[in-house]
């Protein structure tokens, strides 16, 4: 399975020690080059700076995007890693873009590209039994930062009572 990580599940789940989620999900995971430089390069001493950098030694890989010119085009919408995270989705046939904010999810979606946020990759590895309180992570999150809508812990408490 071909699996595109933005540099916000990347931070976020490092953040509180669960990069490992990841692994445990996919086995390996891609990232464009925007990513790696935004999270290792220009973020070193930053929220997962350190376990991103060790994780591509192993189990993350980093390609190079193509398609320059798609790139320069959604950079007037996107930031860097955002278009390269997309436009590499596209050139590979990328089965899945993990992705948070609001702006790159949409345009994605307007591809017809699969998405899963940070929240929902806890919510799956609940499912999978990977992790045991999905609540417990999304509380760590908030407390790192990390914005998660009230909404979307509303519905993930309900699904949680009903299992």
């Amino acid at each position: 399975m071909k699996v595109i990580s933005d540099s916000s599940p990347l931070i976020g789940l490092s953040s509180i020690g669960q990069l490992y989620i990841l692994k445990s999900l996919w086995n390996n995971i891609i990232i464009p080059e925007a990513v790696y430089n935004e999270v290792v390069i220009l973020g070193e001493n930053k929220k997962g700076s350190v376990e991103v950098k060790a994780a591509c030694k192993e189990w993350i890989k980093v390609i190079s995007v193509r398609n320059r010119q798609e790139i320069d085009a959604l950079q007037t919408i996107l930031d860097l890693g955002e278009a390269e995270v997309i436009t590499l989705g596209q050139e590979i046939g990328a089965d899945l873009l993990l992705i948070n904010n609001r702006e790159p999810r949409r345009f994605a979606q307007s591809l017809k590209l699969n998405l899963l946020g940070t929240i929902g990759i806890i919510r799956l590895a609940w499912k999978k039994k990977i992790i045991k309180d999905p609540l417990n992570h999304i509380n760590k999150l908030r407390l790192k930062g990390f914005w998660i809508s009230d909404s979307l812990i509303k519905t993930l408490k309900s699904e949680i009572k009903e299992k």
